[in-house]
């Protein structure tokens, strides 16, 4: 027995995605919200940081602080990298929320989260950004202490007797 009604179903279903793909507006960017911000996640050791672009003056503000008072010069060359690389300093304003982890672990976090958001700011920056590698999350992180050991890798001092 052929149940024609989920052949029916099936078709119905492909004409709607076909009539939702005609409504999208090939003008908009892909991924920014109403207020034209792009939103993006960065990662580093135990580090998440949420990050908003949007175009502006360069303005950094990172848990509702300034960025130069939130970070020291080395981690700020860390999460200013993009900019850099990309030579798009100055042109967007960035607000970061960051939990977690250390001040080094927050700079690659939010590091990893603005090279995501100008990636969907300005897609002609993907190769680029992908070349000095700030597109792939870094995946170390701290290996665990085990037992009968001092620490991960170090062994307590060998006794001969």
């Amino acid at each position: 027995i052929v149940d024609n009604n989920n052949n029916n179903n099936n078709n119905n279903s492909k004409d709607e995605i076909v009539k939702e793909e005609e409504e999208f507006d090939e003008d908009d960017k892909f991924g920014l919200d109403e207020f034209g911000r792009a939103y993006a996640t960065g990662r580093r050791k135990t580090s998440v940081a949420r990050v908003w672009l949007y175009e502006g003056s360069g303005q950094l503000i990172v848990n509702n602080k300034s960025f130069s008072d939130y970070f020291q010069p080395l981690q700020r060359i860390e999460a200013l990298q993009p900019f850099l690389i990309t030579q798009t300093a100055g042109l967007f304003d960035v607000y970061a929320t960051v939990k977690g982890g250390g001040m080094s672990g927050q700079a690659g976090a939010i590091r990893l989260g603005i090279s995501r958001a100008i990636e969907i700011q300005e897609p002609e920056f993907r190769p680029l950004l992908r070349e000095f590698g700030l597109l792939t999350r870094d995946s170390r992180r701290v290996e665990r202490k085990k037992p009968g050991q001092k620490k991960a890798r170090k062994k307590f001092q060998w006794v001969k007797r």
